[in-house]
């Protein structure tokens, strides 16, 4: 018996010693820099981890010393190539990152959003074909109404609120009108394009049918809203379909159509002043009409460098072929033409001292987007894009805290 358990103590240590050195080696070798991390020093002492057990006649299941700690090595073993796999899917995923993010700017997959989670599946076509699960373009598609309605306010009082809720629901119609428009005239080109195929037109989840149905069903609402507003602004307002529905054929015969789209999206500066004054004052409204439409070539130009391989391959135009390594020096062009015109606005219009505080905190956002945009990068195309909210925004609070100073 004391033969046994002294040859059994002799094999334990002996497997503790070859069994934890290996194993720490391993793991070493495997979490740390397999390269350059040198393999840990020997251990100067003997840790022993197990007791020899004493035999209870109780138990019928012995503990077996040399199996137990067999286990313990191999698990551990498998335990450090999980933990080196690991590392290393983690390393090619950070390396991915990129091309990730732009596949998902690119429209690739279609990620989940709110209109997956709470509308019926029968609806959901339509709300993305409405883009309701991208509202940037409904806020870029505002802004200048809430100039507009803004400077038309009496100095040291606030907008009118009702106006702009109305403004801000016929933008969200309008918005989603003109999508509607675009994804029904652009069907055989946005499957060709690598951002748009997954569309609900282009991809088949809507016919042309649905979507001129579902295009009458947005106007009729936006005509509710018009015809809320004074006569004058209800001509004014309906000759913008004009635009909206021409705009789509834009980027087949010109490499202008950025430029279009700025007469297109900024109507509402022009819109929200008549809606409240009755008539348009050139001097206030042209200014902030054509500010807007150099923001727009500014925000646009950008945006259009996400599809510009695409573009090519199709065969239509945009500024962003057009300019090509040139982009910045026209986009900043266009983004001092931006800022000097609402200077011009504010001046004429007799606007209080805040108004240009924050037009030149704008002028700051403009000049990072410019200046810092990565337009190989359609990921980076895509922030920058988005962050125009934020230079409307701050126009907005300008023009507010101006007109309540002055």
């Amino acid at each position: 018996m004391a033969r046994y358990l002294a040859g059994g103590a002799l094999r334990v240590c002996r497997l503790q010693k070859s069994s934890l050195s290996s194993s720490s080696f391993y793991l070493a070798r495997s979490i740390f820099n397999p390269l350059s991390s040198p393999p840990p020093p020997p251990p100067t002492t003997t840790t022993t981890f197990y007791q020899i057990p004493i035999p209870n006649p109780n138990y019928s299941n012995t503990f077996t010393p040399t199996s137990e700690i067999f286990k313990f090595g191999c698990y551990f073993r498998s335990f450090a190539h999980i933990s080196t796999s690991s590392v290393e899917e983690k390393n090619n995923d950070d390396d991915d990152d990129g091309d990730r993010s732009k596949a998902a700017a690119a429209g690739a997959v279609v990620s989940t959003s709110w209109i997956d989670l709470y509308l019926p599946k029968h609806v959901q076509p339509y709300a993305r074909l409405a883009r309701l699960d991208k509202p940037i373009g409904t806020w870029l598609l505002a802004w200048p109404c809430m100039w507009s309605i803004s400077l038309a306010a009496i100095p040291g009082h606030l907008p009118d609120f009702k106006m702009m809720l109305l403004f801000g629901c016929g933008s969200l119609l309008l918005r989603g009108a003109g999508c509607t428009v675009n994804d029904l005239i652009d069907r055989d080109i946005d499957t060709k394009v690598e951002r748009t195929k997954l569309r609900p037109v282009a991809s088949g989840l809507l016919s042309p049918f649905q979507g001129l149905c579902f295009l009458g069903f947005q106007l009729l609402l936006g005509l509710g809203i018009l015809l809320q507003l004074n006569d004058y602004s209800c001509i004014l307002g309906a000759s913008s379909l004009l635009l909206v529905f021409s705009y789509p054929l834009m980027k087949r015969f010109t490499f202008w159509p950025q430029a279009y789209l700025g007469l297109t999206f900024n109507w509402g500066a022009l819109l929200g002043w008549a809606a409240v004054k009755g008539s348009l004052d050139p001097a206030i409204v042209l200014p902030l009409y054509i500010s807007g439409v150099f923001w727009t070539l500014v925000y646009d130009t950008i945006y259009a460098h996400q599809d510009k391989e695409d573009d090519l391959k199709v065969g239509v135009k945009s500024t962003a072929l057009r300019f090509g390594d040139s982009t910045k020096e026209w986009i900043n062009g266009f983004g001092i033409a931006s800022i000097s015109s609402l200077a011009l606005c504010g001046y004429n219009a007799g606007i209080g001292w805040p108004y240009y505080a924050f037009l030149t905190a704008a002028s700051g956002q403009l000049a990072w987007q410019i200046w810092t945009v990565d337009l190989s990068s359609r990921a980076d195309c895509n922030r920058k894009f988005v962050s125009n909210k934020w230079f409307g925004a701050i126009i907005f609070s300008g023009i507010l805290f101006g007109r309540i100073s002055s």
